[in-house]
């Protein structure tokens, strides 16, 4: 698991809000940011006015931490299905959060499930769903709804924990926001 120094969390922050930017035509060049960290998987937030405005990411990924939060963030404000592409006048009102996501485990026990540290990720077929460690902490989920919650998101009923092609896996995340380093 990466642990960033708050030097670093800051600058991957300004390099997804400077990207947002430049896409957005309010930057006159791309920004450039040095090739660097490990290959994580990453999600970026977006909340406007502290309401979700976009959440896209890659669970893995075999780039460097730099291109994936890049690609996320770029992603989160223009390509989320659930919201129409992120205008101009949006910007200012946006607050950008990074969750740097730890390798996949296999869960064989979902009473080892910590809401608030784990994140979950479920599969059964053409069906998954994830759920960020933090979303059971701003709901305020216990173990149970938080996997149920999953399990909708993926499209199935809670009952599919009991089918044997079912696969849950949980993660942690290093999540931090602009909110955060202020």
């Amino acid at each position: 698991m990466s642990h960033l120094s708050r030097i670093e969390q800051r600058k991957y922050l300004q390099y997804a809000r400077d990207t947002i930017a430049w896409k957005l035509g309010l930057r006159d060049t791309k920004p450039d940011f040095e090739t660097q960290g490990g290959p994580f998987g990453a999600f970026v937030t977006l909340k406007k006015s502290g309401e979700l405005r976009g959440c896209i990411g890659n669970i893995v990924s075999e780039r460097p931490l730099s291109e994936t939060i890049r690609d996320m963030a770029l992603s989160a404000a223009f390509r989320d299905p659930r919201f129409p592409p992120l205008k101009v006048e949006e910007f200012r009102d946006l607050s950008i959060e990074i969750s740097v996501l730890s390798p996949l485990e296999r869960v064989k026990d979902t009473s080892l499930i910590e809401p608030g540290r784990d994140g979950l990720l479920i599969r059964n077929g053409y069906h998954s769903g994830l759920l960020l460690p933090q979303v059971a902490t701003e709901q305020n989920w216990d173990r149970e709804t938080f996997i149920e919650h999953t399990f909708y998101k993926a499209g199935l009923s809670p009952d599919f924990l009991e089918d044997d092609k079912t696969e849950i896996y949980s993660f942690t995340a290093e999540v931090f926001s602009e909110n955060d380093l202020t």
